[in-house]
Order: C-alpha cells, then sequence, then structure tokens
C-alpha cells in the first residue's frame, strides 16, 4: 500500500510538474521576436492583413513580430518553412484556403501533411470574390450571364490568378451550380487576369473584393455578385450570387494562423487570445473593412473543423469539374 501511495504522488508530482513548466512556457512567451511566415508576395491581400494584425500583436504583447514572405509553389515554400520549425512558438505562419484545403486535393506530392505538420492556432479573416464583368459589357446580371453560356456553351471565358486559387475554384463551382461550360484561363497575378478583362480578352472573373472594389467604384467593372451568403457592407448594392439564382453559391477566401504541431498548447492558448483581442482593435477592424475583410475569430479547435469543412468541399469540385491533379 506504501509503494502504492508513494506511485500515486509521484505521479501527482510530476503531472504538476508539467503543468507549471507548461503555465511558466505560457508565460514567458514571448520573449524575443516572433516570425511569422506568409507563403505569398508582399503587397497582397495576405501580406497586407497579416502585418496588421501582427502590428498590433507587436503593441499589445511587447515582442516583435516579423513577417517574412516566403511564396513560391502555391504556397509550400512557406508552410514547409512552418512545419520544419523548432515547435516553440517563435515560427508561425499564415495559412488559407490553398495551403490547408484546395492544395490537399490539387497535388499529388503535397511537401506538407497538414493533419500531421501542422498545429492550426486560430481563423485569421474570411475575404470574398465579387463577380465582376467589363464596364461595357452587355451582362447586367447572373441570370444574364447564365443564359448567354448556356446559348452558347464553351464559347465564353473566365480567368482567375493561377490553378487552384478561390478564383478558379469559385468559378468551377459557379459551373457547376449552373450547369454551364465555359473555358477557364489561368493567370501568373490577379492583375494580369483584370487587365484582360478590361481588354475584353475574358469575358467575367471571380476577383478578390480587396481588388475588385477600387475598380467598381473607379466604374472601370460592374458587379454581378458577391460570393459571400450575405451582402457585404462595402458593396451594399451588389446581391449574392446566391439571392441573385444560383442557390447554395458560397465561396470564402479564408485564411488564419498555423504553427508547426509540437508547439505547446499553453502558447497556442495565449496566441489565440492574443490575436483575437487584436483583431477587436479598432484600427484591424478599419483595415480589415478597407479590403474588404470580416475578422475570424473563435478557438484552435474552430478553424481545424473549418479547415476539415473546406477540405471536403473542395476535393469534391476538383474531382466534379475533373480537373487533373499536379505534381
Amino acid at each position: 500500500m506504501q509503494r502504492i501511495a508513494r506511485r500515486a504522488i509521484g505521479a501527482l508530482l510530476i503531472g504538476s510538474g508539467m503543468l507549471l513548466g507548461a503555465a511558466s512556457v505560457a508565460q514567458e512567451w514571448p520573449s524575443r521576436p516572433v516570425t511569422f511566415v506568409v507563403p505569398s508576395a508582399a503587397g497582397g491581400s495576405p501580406d497586407v492583413l497579416s502585418r496588421t494584425v501582427m502590428n498590433q500583436l507587436s503593441k499589445d504583447l511587447g515582442a516583435s513580430f516579423v513577417v517574412e514572405n516566403k511564396p513560391g509553389a502555391a504556397g509550400s515554400i512557406g508552410i514547409v518553412q512552418i512545419k520544419r520549425a523548432q515547435p516553440d512558438g517563435y515560427t508561425i505562419g499564415y495559412g488559407n484556403i490553398n495551403t490547408l484545403a484546395v492544395n490537399r486535393a490539387l497535388f499529388n506530392n503535397l511537401t506538407y501533411d497538414v493533419d500531421a505538420d501542422l498545429q492550426p492556432v486560430i481563423h485569421f479573416f474570411s475575404i470574398y470574390n465579387v463577380l465582376i464583368v467589363p464596364a461595357d459589357s452587355p451582362l447586367k446580371s447572373v441570370a444574364d450571364l447564365l443564359r448567354r453560356a448556356k446559348e452558347a456553351p464553351g464559347k465564353m471565358s473566365y480567368g482567375a490568378p493561377g490553378i487552384g486559387t478561390t478564383g478558379h475554384m469559385g468559378g468551377e463551382l459557379f459551373k457547376s451550380l449552373g450547369g454551364i461550360k465555359v473555358e477557364f484561363i489561368p493567370y501568373n497575378s490577379g492583375p494580369a487576369a483584370i487587365q484582360d478583362l478590361l481588354g475584353g480578352r475574358l469575358d467575367y472573373m471571380f476577383s478578390n473584393s480587396s481588388e475588385s472594389i477600387p475598380l467598381i467604384k473607379s466604374g472601370k467593372v460592374r458587379a454581378l455578385g458577391v460570393s459571400s451568403m450575405k451582402r457585404l457592407p462595402s458593396l451594399p448594392d451588389v446581391p449574392t450570387v446566391d439571392e441573385a439564382g444560383l442557390k447554395g453559391y458560397e465561396t470564402i477566401a479564408w485564411g488564419g494562423v498555423v504553427a508547426p504541431k509540437g508547439t505547446p498548447a499553453a502558447v497556442v492558448d495565449k496566441l489565440n487570445m492574443a490575436v483575437q483581442k487584436a483583431l477587436q482593435a479598432p484600427n484591424v477592424i478599419e483595415s480589415l473593412a478597407t479590403l474588404g475583410a470580416e475578422p475570424g475569430g473563435g478557438s484552435a479547435a474552430d478553424f481545424k473543423a473549418l479547415i476539415d469543412r473546406e477540405t471536403v468541399k473542395w476535393k469534391g469540385i476538383i474531382e466534379t469539374a475533373g480537373i487533373k491533379k499536379l505534381d
């Protein structure tokens, strides 16, 4: 009995030590600069929005959060840097619909495993796409576009900045729900696709709201619908694609914070709470709204659930559209 009692006390002491150690790690973090890896080029929406939140975290936590851009290979270069980092909370980064969901169904040999290599921390924000046409297009509504596409199967075209982007995936969902046949043309960037749209070489495209809103306001393009399930405050007169007739249509260009697998739960929790607070700062809310983005939030488990739902959704769209997997 005495041996059993000693073992029980020993186990309690070990458990208490582990709890105290975890609490100590969380209390000390961050005691030095934190690297925030963004797997895309500087100047894009992920970069701008990440810098806005990281600046706020630096103020709130009293430590530097340094954004490091690592574009390339559909985001894989940056994600691999995150997964290979020490799981101590000092290298974290940005993961989105492409790197955490679409890529899993689109690539044959992905260089990372979302479940095995990464720890979801928090849903950062959501950005929606806008269905746009040139200002001089005869198409005035979603119904007009669908009608024209059905009258001339395979004759119309839309573009997007690369295969697997939300502009591409949103376009494929539109084709699937609308029962239409149109040609997809991939581009190296959003501005390049928009240039061809303005030049009349594309009929329409689903463009990120941060890129499309200035064009809409200037009268260069016409908005037919937004990809959210509710109207955007920045475009109150533009209907959702769902309410414009294509029921169930929704595409969200979401992003969030991820850390290497094995990052202490106490650090993940502290980072989650810090980001939640930063997302409520007036300057952050204003910056997000300017780009047509909505703040995220929720627990790490909530973000994991979002990743899982979106993975299933876009895997189905990729298979339905017959999109060939990439190497």
